[in-house]
């Protein structure tokens, strides 16, 4: 219908990567440019953030920030780092972060284990 310029594409308000990855490629083959909105994630929903923009129809920047624009320590290793407004994308299996789960075990304020 003509009705939109670019659609925002938010993991979390979409229902994960695999709707946001079909929403990319839908976008793509209409012709219509897609760009990934954050919602203030830590490092591990940044990574895939980030993970997602590479896919070829994310033509416009996205609103991912380093890790220390909003936490003093993330939860990931290597931390997110922005250099000159561009991010390195990781070339490391997976998405590329190792969770810091020293870190997540200092803010970790209970847990419960299932059985």
């Amino acid at each position: 219908m003509g009705s939109t310029k670019v659609i925002n594409v938010k993991i979390g308000r979409v229902g994960g990567l695999s709707e946001a990855k079909r929403i990319h490629d839908y976008c793509m083959a209409n012709g219509i440019p897609v760009w990934c909105g954050g919602m203030l994630e830590a490092g591990i929903g940044r990574a895939h953030n980030i993970a997602l923009t590479t896919l070829p129809n994310f033509v416009f920047p996205g609103d991912t920030a380093g890790s220390s624009r909003y936490w003093e320590k993330d939860i990931i290793k290597p931390e997110v780092v922005v250099e000159d407004g561009f991010i390195t994308v990781p070339d490391e299996p997976g998405i590329g972060y190792t969770p810091d789960f020293q870190t997540i075990d200092e803010f970790t304020t209970a847990s419960y284990h299932f059985e």
